[in-house]
């Protein structure tokens, strides 16, 4: 018997098959409500009995479907008195923050009545910033948010953001995309994104002709405070983020 015709031995190994087949897994798209998304999340990156700081809890939505006592939750809004923009926590305490603030903005008109009215959560076109309205004044408050968030976050903690694109004086602004490239600079990383498809069939009270798609999904965006900046990219004009700039050099001798 020549060496083409020899037969294979299997190849020894100390390895054992681990898991089961299945398909009840935790998906990236679902035809479901916050509250039934919501608990996955946390299932795939909150540990049980980790500290979480909702900070726009409102009626507390999210945690319909969570058993209570699971996590160390610190449940607060404007209505408790806690900004997210000036959190009451020291810095690097906290596992988890959850930020779901209004997704739309129309001061002083009725546009959005329907949705989360934004003057009537934060009055962001007031006098602390009355430069910025409408999609400018809700990213403003997401990156105000998430900068506050990163301060209060331990290393490694993680981030989960609610957010919904819009349509804005007839330009289509995707939210996700743009909190997804700003959150990156800042220093956190992109772990995950889930959609949340409407179960029902969004309308409108009056329509004379549709130029884009009626958006009837939104978002949980889940993020994690890098343990390391050296690992951030530059900013978009080619300087570094501030934390990064105020570094100490390295020596020559590591270079």
């Amino acid at each position: 018997m020549n060496a083409a015709t020899a037969p294979v031995k299997p190849k020894k190994t100390n390895r054992v098959a681990r898991g089961i087949a299945t398909n009840e897994l935790i998906f990236s798209a679902s035809q479901a409500t916050n509250d039934e998304v919501f608990p996955q999340v946390l299932k795939l990156y909150v540990p049980v009995g980790s500290l979480v700081a909702d900070v726009t809890f409102g009626k507390g939505v999210f945690w319909k479907g969570v058993s209570k006592g699971a996590y160390d939750l610190r449940a607060t809004d404007l209505g408790t008195g806690v900004d997210c923009r000036k959190l009451p926590y020291g810095d690097s305490v906290i596992d988890c923050v959850v930020f779901d603030p209004p997704y739309m903005h129309t001061p002083g008109g009725t546009a959005h009545q329907n949705h989360q009215n934004f003057e009537s959560y934060y009055s962001n076109n007031a006098a602390e910033n009355n430069s910025k309205k409408y999609h400018e004044a809700v990213l403003d408050l997401y990156f105000k948010g998430a900068r506050e968030a990163y301060r209060v976050l331990k290393s490694e903690g993680i981030y989960i953001v609610k957010c919904q694109d819009e349509v804005c004086a007839n330009q289509q602004r995707l939210t996700h995309v743009e909190i997804v490239n700003e959150l990156t600079l800042m220093g956190f990383v992109v772990e995950d994104l889930f959609v949340v498809l409407r179960k029902n069939r969004p309308g409108v009270s009056r329509i004379l002709r549709q130029v884009h798609a009626r958006k009837n999904h939104s978002y949980f965006l889940v993020f994690r405070k890098a343990k390391s900046a050296r690992y951030l990219p530059p900013r978009r004009n080619g300087q570094m983020p501030l934390h990064l700039a105020e570094e100490k050099p390295r020596s020559a001798s590591r270079s």
